[in-house]
């Protein structure tokens, strides 16, 4: 019997551009769905006869009481290789196998950057000014040589974030619980004191954290408070990670110059959310991983753990 995939988010409709499908096609009829399944009870009945499913990193949570409702599943293909929204042991207990992919961080460092310049030259407000023939030059752009960078995390992402940094003569310090001397000193870095002088010191600061316990709300209206007023803030991590309410409130009273977010708290962001029309905000919808590359990656070894587990012997499993 043919199985059935579904591959979710799919939004430019190129999970199967992307990768060569061959190597399954005479054993699996692959499903690709453009729309976003907002609701469990969506997702239900969208997936009811699927027995494979493919989704993009975090974006679709797979609780307990989801995977209840797919007798049908067995396999769950995540892209990447760490997924906090897939319950593991309701899935081992439902018998579906879970596996990841690698994913590349250069797409993610290449966005975070084109935020920072985005925000620094105002590259946005003077390309819609231009187009619609209004005035000519409207911003004076933030110097980054001789600028402070800060970073919140100089792990995969951070380090390489910084490398940039230093090549565009910026000085670049970095913080988080568990940073080193030794480390920042190997990236060719400042250790920051204290998370709070980071922020105080820095004139453009960036996310690179992973989300947990410890980090969930880690800016929050007190951290927020310590940056400049012409400081910007660069989230590219997890929405979660900076205090969504207090980040609009710095931005519609003008407590910092600006903020570049790819990251929500729900994803899509709704129609009429907030931050669709905050002031001094340059938003991109969760772009960090989106390349050619790596779609390459995710949907072709995505091919590979399918034909792996159809084989019997399922590679990168997760959980």
């Amino acid at each position: 019997m043919r199985l059935r995939c579904a591959v979710l988010d799919d939004f430019q409709q190129v999970a199967t551009e992307l990768a060569d499908w061959s190597p399954v096609a005479d054993r699996v009829d692959v499903t690709s769905f453009p729309e976003h399944f907002g609701t469990e009870d969506e997702l239900a009945a969208a997936l009811a006869d699927f027995d494979i499913v493919v989704t993009l990193r975090e974006r679709v949570p797979f609780p307990a009481s989801l995977l209840a409702r797919l007798p049908r599943l067995k396999l769950i293909v995540a892209s990447g290789m760490r997924n906090s929204v897939i319950d593991y042991d309701a899935a081992k207990a439902h018998g579906v196998t879970v596996c990841g992919t690698a994913s590349s961080s250069t797409p993610p460092v290449e966005l975070t950057w084109a935020l920072l310049l985005g925000l620094a030259r105002g590259i946005v407000q003077e390309n819609n000014a231009l187009r619609a023939d209004g005035p000519w030059q409207q911003t004076v752009g933030a110097d980054l040589h001789g600028s402070r960078l800060g970073l919140l995390g100089l792990g995969k992402i951070g380090s390489r974030v910084a490398r940039v940094g230093l090549a565009f003569g910026m000085h670049v310090s970095a913080w988080s619980q568990n940073l080193t001397k030794e480390y920042t000193d190997e990236v060719g870095v400042e250790l920051a004191p204290s998370k709070e002088e980071l922020l105080s010191s820095s004139d453009f600061v960036s996310v690179h954290l992973a989300l947990s316990d410890r980090t969930r709300g880690l800016l929050g209206p007190a951290e927020l408070a310590l940056l400049k007023p012409t400081a910007y803030l660069v989230n590219t991590s997890r929405a979660a990670i900076v205090d969504q309410d207090a980040l609009l409130a710095a931005l519609r009273e003008g407590r910092i110059a600006g903020a570049g977010v790819d990251v929500f708290d729900v994803e899509p962001l709704p129609a009429g959310h907030p931050m669709r029309t905050a002031p001094r905000l340059l938003a991109t919808p969760h772009l960090g991983y989106v390349s050619k590359a790596n779609y390459a990656t995710y949907y072709g070894q995505a091919v590979a753990d399918i034909r792996a587990y159809l084989d019997g012997e399922p590679v990168r499993r997760l959980g």
